[in-house]
């Protein structure tokens, strides 16, 4: 029924699916970040944790979605990247880990760091997280330092497939700056979006009035990344591939995908588009507050593309720079035809869990958080 390419294109399509969810879903790391920095005194802070204390899960349980869907459908880009550029990885699980921790306890009996210090951690995380995804996901254009012995796939008794070049382990990777300026554009953007949430979720003026300010300042830094970047990329040689599978260096390989790629173009411009209205609009009138929405449709828009652009039409989506014929190309890294087969029968559910996880959501924000429902509740996180 569905041939082999086909059922490689499809799973690297649900990638790019859940990596714009996990993006939108990152508002709650954005929020995070502002919770010290943003001059709210005590009530104002706790409705701040309060908001997101609720989404937390989602975002965290999509991480690991996430990463299933890669491992099942990828396994060689997992075996690489998890297993080679580990740090990196580790370091985002570190940062979520002490999400987790700070919003389970600060607020719990016998909390003997006290809140500032779970909220401290709740700010790293907000920074950090993001920063780090968004470096990682820059190695997908700037390429990696691993060697894979392709006799060695499919053979049970081969030790080693992949091998890293040096003992950074991943860490290399904020070594080169185009690959933090992506980081920085996702923690900007990050930002932006836990603000538009927070104004969306809270019904408190005095606090609204310090986050439009702080919106202003971080959807100026997020513009200045993200112009950076997307220059950046479309005028940089990309790693292309031919028929038969060997990659080499095209110029402009990045703004040949988006100008060849009709959906992909029209993906990032509606979606841009969205992004700046959610923001836009938010900062010029003091009425709208529903601005999350579009940006996050946006968000999830323009991620979706811009993976487009790193994995089809002829894209190593995770190059090598040491040895550019052991590039990750949708083709040479996927499942077995049985196993890509079987999961897209059962992604099917996908549709019933997303409407589910709407339906919570609208539950659980039927009305917007007050100062006078917090003090009336003995859940507090």
């Amino acid at each position: 029924m569905f041939t082999y390419e086909f059922l490689q294109n499809y799973w690297w399509f649900i990638i790019s699916l859940l990596a714009g969810l996990l993006v939108f879903l990152l508002f709650v790391q954005g929020a995070n970040a502002m919770i010290l920095i943003t001059g709210a005194d005590e009530d104002e802070k706790q409705l701040m944790v309060n908001s997101t204390g609720r989404k937390w899960e989602l975002t965290f349980t999509t991480l690991v979605t996430f990463g299933g869907a890669f491992f099942a459908s990828f396994p060689l880009f997992y075996s690489t990247s998890f297993g080679g550029a580990y740090w990196v990885w580790v370091l985002i699980l570190v940062t979520f880990v002490f999400q987790a921790v700070s919003y389970e306890f600060q607020n719990k009996a016998g909390n003997v760091l006290g809140k500032t210090a779970f909220r401290v951690f709740l700010t790293i995380n907000g920074f950090l997280g993001p920063l780090l995804i968004g470096t990682a996901v820059g190695t997908f254009f700037t390429g990696s330092d691993f060697t894979v012995d392709k006799a060695a796939v499919g053979d049970s008794f081969a030790p080693v497939i992949s091998t890293w070049g040096n003992g950074w382990h991943g860490l290399e990777a904020v070594a080169d700056p185009w690959n933090v300026s992506f980081g920085l554009m996702v923690m900007g953007l990050a930002i932006c979006l836990g603000i538009l949430y927070m104004m969306n979720n809270i019904d408190d003026g005095k606090l609204c009035g310090k986050l439009r300010r702080r919106l202003l300042v971080s959807s100026v830094m997020f513009v200045v990344f993200f112009l950076n970047t997307v220059i950046w990329l479309l005028l940089r040689r990309g790693f292309a591939v031919t028929g038969d599978g060997t990659v080499f260096m095209e110029k402009y390989k990045y703004l040949h995908n988006l100008l060849e790629m009709p959906g992909a173009a029209a993906a990032f411009a509606v979606g841009t588009a969205l992004v700046l209205w959610g923001i836009v609009g938010t900062l010029v009138s003091v009425k709208f507050r529903k601005g999350i929405w579009p940006a996050g449709i946006g968000t999830v828009l323009v991620v979706m593309s811009v993976f487009w652009l790193a994995g089809y039409n002829g894209t190593s989506y995770y190059p090598s720079y040491s040895d550019l014929q052991s590039s990750l190309t949708i083709s040479n890294s996927c499942s077995s035809e049985f196993t890509l087969r079987t999961m897209a029968w059962v992604s099917l559910i996908i549709p019933f869990v997303v409407a589910y996880i709407a339906y919570t959501w609208k539950a659980m924000d039927r009305k917007p958080l007050t100062r006078q429902e917090l003090e009336g509740t003995e859940h507090k996180y």
